[in-house]
């Protein structure tokens, strides 16, 4: 006995080009989407305004501006954890904005080595 799938169903020559098309447009919309994603400019300040880091959607540090009230040479380690909190804020943020974006294409589909 053969079980009879509804029309549309089943990988018909029409059904299966038809969801080609529609993962080659997913994937364009994708490559587009990338591409405005790594081209965003970020700013993050931390520590009150002491410290502020600029990247790109890339997750490249594009520039860093210290206030010179913040540079104590004898307190260097409250500089290094600035750069630390800024650099990681930034880091995860952009990951986040970019997943979100992706999604909205995607509908939460996991698709390997995007993120």
């Amino acid at each position: 006995m053969k079980a009879r799938l509804p029309q549309g169903y089943g990988g018909g020559p029409s059904n299966m080009q038809g969801m080609i098309k529609q993962a080659q447009k997913m994937q364009e919309q994708m490559a587009s989407l990338q591409e405005e994603l790594d081209a965003k400019e970020y700013d993050f300040t931390v520590g009150g305004g002491m410290l502020t880091i600029h990247m790109n959607g890339k997750k490249e540090m594009t520039g860093i501006e210290i206030k010179p009230e913040v540079v104590d040479p004898d307190d260097i380690e409250m500089l290094q954890d600035l750069i630390v909190a800024g650099v990681n804020e930034a880091v995860s943020t952009i990951e986040k904005t970019n997943a979100e974006a992706m999604n909205a294409i995607t509908g939460s589909l996991n698709i390997p080595g995007m993120f």
